[in-house]
Formats: structure tokens, C-alpha cells, sequence
């Protein structure tokens, strides 16, 4: 292997077992070539499997490397092992148990040319574990820490130049200890001449092992932690004068690190001997700020941080049994296609149980009215309550979600606000938001086309401090349930699906990932069948067209914004498994007032022998789509005569559709419901596969009999 690295992954290692494959085939499968990047697997003493394993990839790969050292207790030392060894220009850290985009490094690479970075943070997307989001809504050729929020990347997954670190002698502090990389970090984004972020791929799937067993989540020692998080406030205190840019940088680990750390269902967990240990090491952590530092927090953080300056550990308790009933409450009222686009509207609010969440309005300000004890509402001020502004910045971001691996994108948004009244009184109000968002699926990934796959719909309100997400669709409009269908759209054409699952969630079948398409394609009862010289006698085209030349018409629910001419119809002799492929177009139409299409194909009574034929339709080109079974048949006479064209029947759900169940699926048909019956069907269900068959055949009797009641 050549001297003239680009890149050097280093990956820490101890005891991942079959966690470090998936890491590993990522490595294998990158487009930057081989000859061209090497992987640094550092064993820190793992006592598993392990280090034969990577022995094996090294013999077998000469780009992959492996240094055995004797265990260090936390991945500090591992990390600085490696960057010594390196040899490529930029090196990039990789947890054993994460995994790489397959064009990371080539894209990462480039792009830090291209800017002539020092470090380069490609996009990230959390499986299980959070991830930074407003960081990547765009992408950075040049970032600073005053311009864009890099502060919320504290984790070393990045793209580092070597000649800079080891100019600035940046090394991981070593030993068994935490926030390590916070110390790394935040001393590289000082010394860092440019930074930049590329937010239009995936570079970086952070991973939590089905057992939790990475190294974040283990119970951390609260002096310990709260000991190594001020070194990361000692480097930001050396590089920044008292004023607005330290205060807001030192407001991220008063957010994320004591705040969000003593609020609602994670307060709550703890248990309460532990409880007090954090809540003492976060209160003298504290004393630090000033007091800008808080001020900066939406109000719902500000209450929480101004009852740790207080000292109040039981009425934090007290204020997070509250805050874990908060919720988003999300109506989807439509969903449509226009010119090939999806349209969803929608209506949200914070709920906080089954009440709105309320605000009340005060001398012309808008004041948050969280349940606070007289004690503690004397100890927080009139301004920390104040949600005036952030009312006005509160939003709603409607998210597709990869079911494959995590990956999110935001899809545009135009949203408008409401504030009805609550109560008899005119002070007390809520908050309601109602967004329109568009799906194209040519450009939803960031400009580019969405993966095949199947992506969940999320909607996520961020309000006051508050970031709720909830699955669109469980709680919808019947018009939305009417005019939900698949389309075909897009260059090249796709198939897209919008379709239920079991729970009533929303979620996008990109180019047929599921059968979910076929399930109710077919309009009942409007599909035709006969002699194409005669179709074509009435259209003025006989020319051509042969005496024994059949034309099969199909209305289906598809929805197409101009002809597709690369369509196909199969038909599928039951008896010998003989099949017969022709052409289709697929045609823009309208039935009952519904826009949807109809697809075409002419084939040769000659071709086929007597019998039943089975009809299969594909929407797009070949090497876009699949065939997709529809419930009809064609029948051909032994002796002279026209083919029959025959219909079977599908279960359907109120609006006429027959839902298709994905891996949420659960027992019996959603489509329609209300969600209190949605929960009837799903705990019948489950009681149902507990008692066995008998059991379950008579609970399902039972809650067939209440929905039927419920409904009527």
C-alpha cells in the first residue's frame, strides 16, 4: 500500500463482539477506492472474539489495519494510538459499534479539498441514539462557532486534518474517565481555521446495541462526570471574553448536560439516592454561569434551571411528573397529490395529558403557567416565565424517518398559527399550529432522491423548550383517509405509496419496498375487456389493428401527472405457469370526481390457450418496479369466443380500501378508526396470542361485538 493516504479511519475497540460487523462492512463497501484509505482498528485488550477476528479481515484486506495494546479502560488512548499510526492526510474516528455511509469518506475527503478544512463533520443519523438535527438542516463550506450551532457536535465522529492535529498537539485525554471528546472537541473548534459540515448525505449511523451496553450508556459517577465536563468549560473560558458567544456556548452543556438531565421521565428513573448525588454535582456545576447563561433558554428550561440555582430538588420532582405527560398531539386533516408532489395537512398542539397546554396572557406579555408550588412560584421570576417570543418561534417540522437506518430529512414546510381561547376567561389560551408539507420524492434527501425503502412520517413541535415527536396519521380526517393513494412519479418514474400500517401511522413505500401498492390498485368493477379493433374503430386508429387483438383496460388508483409509456401487463396461466408480457400505458383519468389513471395493454387472443390467466400489472420500467398482482382474472374459452374478464373480492375497510399491514401489523383491519378502537383491536390482539386460539378466537368475537357498537 501506498504512503499517499487520503484517509486513516481509526476505530476503538474492546469487546464489541458482532457489533463491529456492521462497522466492518461499511468499511469494505466504501466507494473511496482501497488503495486509497486505510482503517486503524486499535484492540484495547478486548478478551471476546475479537482480536482474531480482525486478524482475519487484516490478512485478508491490506488496507485494514490492527494494533493490539493492552486494555486503557476508555477509548481516549485507543483514539491517540491511532492517530500516531495514521498515515492518511485527514483521519476520521469510528466507534466499533457505528457505522459509515458507503460514499462517506470519498465525499468527506472531497469536500474537505474543496474548503481546505481542518475538520470536517459529515451528516449523522441516530439509530437509538440522538444526534445533532439543526446542525445539519444545511451544509457549511465555512462554520464557526458564531455562526452555526457546531456547538451541538461534541462527539469526535469527525474528519480531522493530521498535520493540524499534531500541529496543535490535539490528543483525547486517556485513563477511564468521561467526556473525553468534549475536551478533543471543543479544543479543535478553537484551533480549527475552517470547519465544515456536509449535510447532504449520510456519512455517520450512530448506533445503540440492542443490549445498550456502548460506553454513553452506562450509569455515570456524577462527581467524576461533572469534574471532566468543567475541563470543557475551562477551554471554552480560556478561548472566549465574558459576553454573549461564551454564554451561549456554555449554554449547550447547561441544556443538554444538567437541564435536560433533571427534567420530566429521565428525572423521574433515577433513583432517588442517585437523584440527589446529580441534582448537588449539576447545582454546584452551576455557580459557574452567570446569568446570561439561562437567560438564553426557552422558558420550560428556564424554570428548570432557576430551581436548581434554588436548590429545589423535590419541586423539580414535582414539576417533572407534569413534564412527563407532555405530548404532541398531531391531526392529519389531508394528504394529496399535485403535479406529482404529496401534500399532508395537518394541525398540532402540546397536550399535557388530554389538556391543551395553556398560556396565559399578562400585560401584554405571554406568560408559560407550569403547576408550581406557592414556594417555588415565588422563586421564579416573571421573565423566566416569559414565553412571548418563544411562542412565536415555536414550529412544526414534518420529518421522513428511513425504517432501514434511521435517516432523517426535513421536508418543506409552510405553517400558520392559532390561539383559541381556553376556559370561560380571555387570558388563558392555546397554542395551535396548522402546517402544509410537501413530498417530492425527487429531492426530499437534502435535493436529492429518496432511497427505495420505506420511510416513516414523523411530526415533530418544537415550542418553548419543548420538542415533541409523534407518527403522523393515527389521528386523521376521513377525507384523508379518502384520499390517500399510490402515484407514480418522478424522474425516472417510481411508484409512491402512502399507505396505513397496523397502529394508523403514516408511513412512504418508495418504489415498492412492500406489496403495499397492489392491496387496493384495482377499481372495482370498471375494468373492461374486449376486441381492440373496436376500441380503436370509436378512437379513429383502426389502422393496424388486428381482428384478434384484445384490449385490457384497467382503472387503477394511481395517481400520474403525465403518460407513462414503459409500463407492462403479465398474464399468468394458473394451469401450465405459461406468461405472456405486454406493453402498458398508463394514462392520467378521472373516476367519481378522483383523479387516478388507467392502464392499457393490447395482446393477441391468439396468444393464449384456454384457461384461467391471472392479471399482474407494472407500473414503471423494469428495472424501477415489480409486477404487482391485481384481483382479476381473464378466462379464455376452449373454442371461439371473447375472453371473460372476472373479478374477485378483498376484504375492504370503511372507505372502501383494503389497508395493507406492514411490520407494525397487528390483527384485523385499522383503516377508519378512531384511535380509542384502534387500542381496543390492538389489546384484544395481544390477549388473543397469549391465551392461545380458543382463547383468542373468543376475544376477537368480543372485540369485533365493541367495535361494531362503538361504530354504530
Amino acid at each position: 500500500m501506498t504512503d499517499e493516504l487520503k484517509v486513516s479511519v481509526v476505530v476503538p475497540v474492546y469487546n464489541p463482539g458482532r457489533y463491529v460487523e456492521d462497522c466492518i462492512a461499511s468499511l469494505l463497501r466504501q466507494s473511496l477506492p482501497a488503495e486509497e484509505f486505510e482503517a486503524i482498528f486499535v484492540d484495547d485488550g478486548s478478551t471476546d472474539e475479537t482480536p482474531a477476528r480482525l486478524d482475519a479481515l487484516a490478512a485478508e484486506h491490506p488496507h485494514m489495519r490492527v494494533i493490539h495494546q493492552e486494555n486503557s479502560g476508555w477509548p481516549g488512548k485507543p483514539r491517540n494510538v491511532g492517530i500516531d499510526a495514521a498515515r492518511g492526510e485527514y483521519v476520521f474516528f469510528v466507534d466499533n459499534d457505528d457505522w459509515l455511509g458507503d460514499q462517506a469518506l470519498e465525499r468527506m475527503y472531497a469536500f474537505a479539498r474543496e474548503n481546505d478544512s481542518d475538520v470536517v463533520i459529515g451528516k449523522m443519523a441516530g439509530k437509538g441514539r440522538g444526534v445533532p438535527r439543526e446542525l445539519f438542516r444545511r451544509t457549511y463550506p465555512k462554520a464557526t462557532l458564531a455562526t452555526a450551532p457546531l456547538i451541538d457536535s461534541l462527539t469526535p465522529h469527525k474528519m480531522f486534518r493530521k498535520a493540524f492535529l499534531d500541529e496543535n498537539n490535539l490528543r483525547f485525554p486517556e485513563g477511564r474517565r468521561r467526556l473525553e471528546d468534549h475536551v478533543f472537541v471543543t479544543a479543535a473548534f478553537f484551533a480549527a481555521k475552517t470547519i465544515s459540515v456536509l449535510s447532504d448525505y449520510v456519512c455517520y449511523y450512530h448506533v445503540r446495541r440492542e443490549d445498550s451496553s456502548n460506553a454513553g450508556f452506562q450509569r455515570m459517577d456524577p462527581h467524576a462526570y461533572f469534574a471532566n465536563l468543567n475541563e470543557a468549560l475551562d477551554i471554552v473560558e480560556a478561548n472566549t471574553e465574558p459576553g454573549r458567544l461564551r454564554d451561549g456556548l456554555y449554554r449547550r452543556w447547561l441544556r443538554v448536560e444538567m437541564v435536560e438531565r433533571l427534567r420530566g421521565s429521565r428525572l423521574l428513573a433515577a433513583p432517588p439516592d442517585y437523584r440527589r448525588e446529580l441534582f448537588d454535582e449539576i447545582a454546584d456545576t452551576c455557580e459557574r454561569f452567570g446569568p446570561g447563561v439561562a437567560a438564553g433558554l426557552p422558558p420550560s428550561q428556564r424554570v428548570v434551571a432557576a430551581l436548581i440555582r434554588a436548590r429545589r430538588l423535590d419541586d423539580l420532582v414535582r414539576l417533572a411528573h407534569w413534564e412527563s405527560g407532555i405530548r404532541h398531539h398531531a391531526e392529519l386533516e389531508d394528504l394529496a397529490w399535485h403535479g406529482g408532489t404529496l401534500r399532508m395537512s395537518l394541525t398540532s398542539q402540546l397536550r399535557a395529558g388530554r389538556e391543551p397546554m395553556t398560556f396565559r396572557h399578562v400585560d401584554g406579555r405571554d406568560i408559560l403557567d407550569p403547576p408550581l408550588s406557592a414556594e417555588a412560584a415565588e422563586l421564579v421570576s416573571a421573565a423566566e416565565l416569559d414565553a412571548t417570543d418563544r411562542l412565536t418561534q415555536s414550529k412544526v417540522d414534518v420529518i421522513l424517518r428511513s425504517r432501514d437506518n434511521g435517516a432523517e430529512h426535513y421536508l418543506p414546510v409552510t405553517f400558520t398559527s392559532d390561539r383559541p381561547g381556553v376556559g370561560a376567561g380571555d387570558s388563558t389560551f392555546a397554542l395551535e399550529l396548522r402546517t402544509e408539507a410537501t413530498l417530492d420524492a425527487d429531492t426530499a434527501a437534502g435535493g436529492a432522491p429518496l432511497e427505495r425503502g420505506i420511510w416513516d412520517v414523523v411530526a415533530r413541535i418544537s415550542s418553548c423548550g419543548w420538542r415533541k415527536d409523534t407518527r403522523l396519521g393515527s389521528v386523521r380526517t376521513a377525507r384523508a383517509g379518502a384520499h390517500r393513494a399510490p402515484a407514480v412519479a418522478g424522474t425516472p418514474p417510481r411508484v409512491i405509496t402512502p399507505y396505513w400500517t397496523d397502529k394508523g401511522n403514516l408511513s412512504v413505500d418508495v418504489a415498492q419496498r412492500t406489496s403495499s401498492v397492489g392491496n387496493d390498485l384495482l377499481i372495482s368493477g370498471a375494468a373492461t375487456l374486449g376486441p381492440a379493433r373496436a376500441a380503436a374503430d370509436s378512437a379513429g386508429s383502426a389502422d393496424g389493428v388486428g381482428e384478434s387483438e384484445l384490449l385490457l383496460a384497467l382503472p387503477l388508483r394511481t395517481v400520474v401527472a403525465t403518460e407513462i409509456d414503459v409500463a407492462a401487463v403479465q398474464l399468468l396461466h394458473e394451469g401450465s405457469g405459461v406468461a405472456v408480457q405486454v406493453p402498458g400505458r398508463l394514462v392520467p383519468y378521472v373516476h367519481d370526481g378522483m383523479g387516478c389513471s388507467r392502464l392499457s395493454a393490447q395482446f393477441s387472443r391468439d396468444a393464449l390457450s384456454a384457461g384461467r390467466w391471472s392479471v399482474r400489472v407494472r407500473l414503471v420500467a423494469a428495472e424501477q418496479g415489480t409486477f404487482v398482482p391485481l384481483p382479476v382474472t381473464v378466462t379464455v374459452p376452449a373454442g371461439v369466443g371473447l375472453p371473460a374478464l372476472n373479478e374477485f373480492g378483498r376484504r375492504a375497510g370503511s372507505n372502501g380500501h383494503v389497508p395493507f399491514r406492514d411490520s407494525e401489523d397487528g390483527a384485523g383491519t385499522t383503516e377508519g378508526l378512531r384511535p380509542e378502537l384502534l387500542a381496543w383491536l390492538r389489546t384484544g390482539g395481544r390477549l388473543g396470542r397469549r391465551a392461545g386460539r380458543s382463547l383468542g378466537r373468543r376475544a376477537g368475537r368480543l372485540v369485533t361485538t365493541r367495535l361494531r357498537r362503538d361504530r354504530g
